[in-house]
Order: structure tokens, then sequence, then C-alpha cells
């Protein structure tokens, strides 16, 4: 047990080192909109699908060691808020941390589930991950609590996180 503490921890580490890289990028992504409502009940696969990729895209972009600190704190809920985290984080083997989506299950029209992978040199160093997405502002972001769940492997519990008796998504 005390092994994959351990190792979760440095996982951990390195993945919010990759979470505030201050390395510069042409990334910058542009507000995916919202499904709109329509007369339907169910929104048309194809809007679904493209809500899915725009999840994706956005949670793979906040973990990508190659994405500038500004840029993350726009890609999580509440984000102004954990900027100093974010900026804290930045080291030089985030560079080679990311994040893969395996899947995206939208449970409404600004909530969706996200599994993933948490990766380091492009190979799995912490598989099967949940988090949760938000819509604010026509963008897909990082749900805090999924933020808070990572930055609790690394016993940290910044201002806006949950205790460590809470429950995080």
């Amino acid at each position: 047990m005390r092994r994959w503490a351990a190792a979760a921890g440095s996982v951990a580490l390195i993945v919010l080192a990759g979470c505030s890289s201050a390395s510069s990028s042409s990334a910058t992504g542009t507000p995916k909109p919202a499904p709109s409502a329509t007369t339907s009940a169910a929104p048309s696969a194809a809007i679904t699908g493209a809500t899915e990729q725009a999840i994706a895209t956005d949670w793979e972009q906040f973990f990508a060691g190659s994405t500038p600190a500004d840029r993350k704190v726009t890609l999580l809920q509440n984000g102004s808020q954990f900027a100093p985290v974010i900026q804290a984080q930045a080291s030089g083997i985030g560079a080679s941390a990311g994040a893969k989506v395996t899947a995206v299950q939208v449970t409404g029209p600004t909530t969706a589930n996200v599994a993933y992978d948490v990766l380091l040199g492009g190979q799995t160093a912490l598989g099967g991950q949940h988090g949760t997405a938000v819509l604010e502002n026509g963008i897909w972001k990082v749900g805090t609590g999924s933020f808070c769940s990572l930055l609790a492997l690394e016993q940290q519990t910044p201002p806006g996180c949950p205790g460590p008796s809470a429950s995080a998504s």
C-alpha cells in the first residue's frame, strides 16, 4: 500500500508539474459552443459527438505539458482561484506529462464524465482515472473536483479543494 501511495504521489507531482508548464505554445483553442436546445428531447448524434470531442480536446490540452499556465487556468473550472497552484507546479519534467481521454459521457447540458489515463513520456503512468468536465462560458473545463483529486494524491489541499474526508469528482 505504501508503494502504491508513493508511486501515486510521484505521478501526481509529475502530472501537476505538467499542468503548469510555462513553455510557450501556439495552443490557443477556441471556446466550444454548448449544444443548442432543439425541439427534440435528445441531442443529435452529431452534436453529441462534437461535444465529446470538444471535451476530450480541452481536457487533454489542460494536462499537456506544452500548454502555457495561463491557458491551463482558462481550462480549469474556477481556474483563476487555482492559478498560484498551477504556476507553482511548473517544472521541466512537466513537458513530458499529459492525459489521454479514453471515454466521455455527456451527462447534461453543462456536465460530462471523463475517463482518462495520466501519461508520462507518452506512456500510461496512472490509468483508469475518472473525472468531470463542466461547460463554463462556452469552454469545456476540467472540473475542480477532478483537479483537487490529483492534488490530493500529492497530499495538497489548496483553498477551493475539499478537505481529505470529502469526495472529489
